[in-house]
């Protein structure tokens, strides 16, 4: 199945871009998430019309999403937690958990937009976390976990 991308798809295309995809992922996900349409000449068409609007969208939300990191970048948060003698947590700490400190500290961040490459933290210490805010926009925080007394 071949459709035009209406927004940036990761390790797909960008904006305009004509792909061929599984027919499943096309009708299941791309065209009912308006990531894309299908490559009829009449959506080619409409497309090439609306073309520049939607490229003017699509910059507009990747400029919120720069604004966004520069205010994100380089935060600290701090999340205390119940900790064992070496520092080894009684549970953990995920995305929803990180998402809420960031708000808790009047940021506004969604547990989607957090990235942990290896899983949820169980061990007081500091650690790096990316934010994955756009396609093309990541951001790097600290995350410091303390033991709570």
């Amino acid at each position: 199945m071949e459709v035009i991308l209406l927004k940036n798809v990761a390790n797909l295309g960008v904006l305009g871009d004509k792909v061929k995809v599984r027919s499943g992922y096309g009708r299941n996900y791309l065209v009912p998430g308006g990531f894309a349409v299908s490559a009829t000449a009449e959506n080619l068409e409409a497309f090439e019309v609306r073309r520049a609007e939607l490229e003017r969208a699509a910059a507009e939300i990747q400029a919120a999403a720069e604004a966004r990191k520069a205010q994100l970048d380089g935060i600290r948060l701090t999340v205390a937690r119940k900790a064992g003698d070496e520092g080894r947590l009684f549970g953990s700490v995920g995305a929803a958990d990180i998402a809420a400190a960031a708000v808790e500290a009047g940021y506004v961040l969604d547990k989607a937009e957090v990235r942990l490459s290896s899983g949820p933290f169980r061990s007081a210490g500091e650690y790096e976390i990316t934010l994955h805010l756009h396609t093309d926009v990541n951001a790097i925080i600290k995350l410091e976990i303390i033991p709570e007394v």
